[in-house]
C-alpha cells in the first residue's frame, strides 16, 4: 500500500493581493510550497505537484531545496480544481486500488503530521478521510438577495480542510466518471457524495489555515514563531477517594481495576484538575462553580462531557488551550499502558495536537493517602492563548 499525494499549487490567489502566486511567497524564510511539500516527508511515497506551466520551473527549483525522501512529479493544472485533481491522478504511476490518494491545497502549508496520520488511518478503515472542524458560529442560508431562508443546525456542520484522503480504488473511478457529468464540485469529497459513496470526517486542526488573504500571512507567522497574544497559565489540583463498586476513569479512559473513584460525576480526577487549570488560566473560577455537585444535572456525568463544556466556556471568554501537562498520583494500578489513549482523548476534545499534551503517572512510594491506596490525586498545568 502506497500513499500518493496530489499537491494543488495552481491557484491564482487574487484575494492575497500579491504580485506572485501565494504558494511562491516566503513565509519565515521558506516558500509556502516548500512547507506544504515537507509536511508529507513522513507520510508520502510519491507526490504530484499540479501547477501552472509558467511556474513549474520556479517551483521545481524551490522543491529541490527540500530534503524530500520521495519522487516528485509535475503536471499542469486545469481551469477548475476538479480538472487539476484529474490531471494529478493521470500523472500518478503504479497506483493500486488499495493505495491511498491524499489531495492537498498547497496554500495550507501548516498542516501537521498528526492530522495527516488521522486522515490516512480513516482511509484505511473507511475508504475516506476528510479533516473538518465543528462549526462554532451560527450560519444562515440566504437567497440571492441575501434574505435569510433558514438557520441550519450547526451541530452537524463542519468546516472542511485538506488533505482529503481516499482509497484509490474508490476515488479514481468516481473522479473519472464525474468528469463526464459536467458538474463542478467544490471539493474532492463532493465527488463521492454525488455518487452516494460515504465520506468520513476526521478531526481537523485550527492551525491548518488556508492562506487566502493578507492577514492570513500574519496569522501563519504567529503560528510558526509561536507568537501568542496574551498567553496565560493556570494550575489545577483534585483528589478523589477510591471505593468499591465504582469504575476507575482517568482522562476519559476506563482503567480495569477493582476500585474506582468516588464522586458526584464519574470522578475523573485528572480531567477535573485539567478543567480547573483551564478555568484558572482564564480567571473563570473552578469546576465547582460551573458544575456544582448539588445539581442532579451532573450526577454520574462523564467528565469528558464536562471537559467539552469547559472548553466552550474558555472559548466564549476568547481563549484556547495551547498546551497542558497532567500528573496523576496513584500507587496502583499501573497507568503507563493507558497513557497513549488518554493523550488522544484530551487532544481530541481540546482540538490541539497530541504533541501539545503531556500526561504522566507517578507513585508516592507508599507514602500518604495515595500510597495507602485510599485515593488518587492529580495536578494539571495549562497555558491558554487568545483565539
Amino acid at each position: 500500500m502506497k500513499n500518493h499525494v496530489i499537491l494543488l499549487a495552481g491557484g491564482k490567489g487574487s484575494r492575497m493581493n500579491a504580485s506572485v502566486n501565494k504558494v511562491l511567497l516566503e513565509l519565515c524564510g521558506k516558500a509556502v510550497i516548500r512547507r506544504s511539500a515537507e509536511a508529507f516527508i513522513s507520510s508520502a511515497d510519491d507526490m504530484v505537484i499540479v501547477c501552472r506551466e509558467n511556474e513549474e520551473k520556479t517551483i521545481r527549483n524551490l522543491i529541490s531545496l527540500s530534503p524530500l525522501p520521495f519522487p516528485v512529479h509535475f503536471t499542469s493544472g486545469g481551469n477548475t480544481r476538479q480538472e487539476s485533481v484529474l490531471n494529478g491522478i493521470k500523472a500518478l504511476t503504479d497506483v493500486c486500488d488499495e493505495d491511498i490518494i491524499l489531495i492537498h491545497d498547497a496554500a495550507r502549508c501548516l498542516v501537521d503530521y498528526d492530522l495527516i496520520s488521522r486522515v490516512i488511518e480513516s482511509v484505511k478503515l473507511y475508504g475516506s478521510g476528510v479533516p473538518g472542524i465543528p462549526a462554532s458560529s451560527t450560519y444562515k442560508i440566504c437567497d440571492s438577495d441575501r434574505k435569510v431562508l433558514y438557520t441550519p443546525d450547526r451541530s452537524g456542520l463542519y468546516e472542511i480542510q485538506t488533505p482529503q484522503g481516499f482509497s484509490a480504488g474508490i476515488f479514481v473511478p468516481a473522479a473519472l466518471k464525474a468528469a463526464d457529468t459536467g458538474i463542478v464540485f467544490t471539493d474532492d469529497a463532493g465527488i463521492l457524495e454525488h455518487f452516494h459513496i460515504p465520506v468520513r470526517v476526521v478531526r481537523g486542526s485550527s492551525q491548518n489555515i488556508k492562506l487566502t488573504e493578507p492577514e492570513d500571512i500574519s496569522r501563519a507567522v504567529s503560528i510558526i514563531k509561536g507568537e501568542k497574544k496574551n498567553m496565560r497559565v493556570g494550575m489545577g489540583y483534585d483528589v478523589h477517594r477510591l471505593a468499591e463498586g465504582r469504575k476507575l476513569i482517568l482522562c476519559g479512559v476506563e482503567i480495569p481495576y477493582h476500585l474506582g473513584l468516588l464522586g458526584h460525576s464519574d470522578a475523573d480526577v485528572a480531567l477535573h484538575a485539567l478543567m480547573d487549570a483551564m478555568l484558572g488560566a482564564c480567571a473563570l473560577g473552578d469546576i465547582g462553580k460551573h458544575f456544582p455537585d448539588t445539581s442532579n444535572s451532573y450526577k454520574d456525568i462523564s467528565s469528558v462531557l464536562l471537559l467539552e463544556k469547559t472548553n466552550k466556556l474558555i472559548e466564549t471568554a476568547g481563549y484556547k488551550v495551547f498546551n497542558t501537562d497532567i500528573t496523576i498520583v496513584a500507587q496502583k494500578p499501573k497507568l503507563l499502558p493507558f497513557i497513549p489513549q488518554m493523550l488522544e482523548v484530551v487532544s481530541g476534545k481540546l482540538d490541539i495536537p497530541v504533541s501539545s499534551v503531556n500526561i504522566k503517572a507517578t507513585t508516592t512510594e507508599n507514602l500518604g493517602f495515595e500510597g495507602r491506596m485510599e485515593g488518587i490525586s492529580a495536578y494539571a498545568v495549562c497555558t491558554v492563548v487568545e483565539r
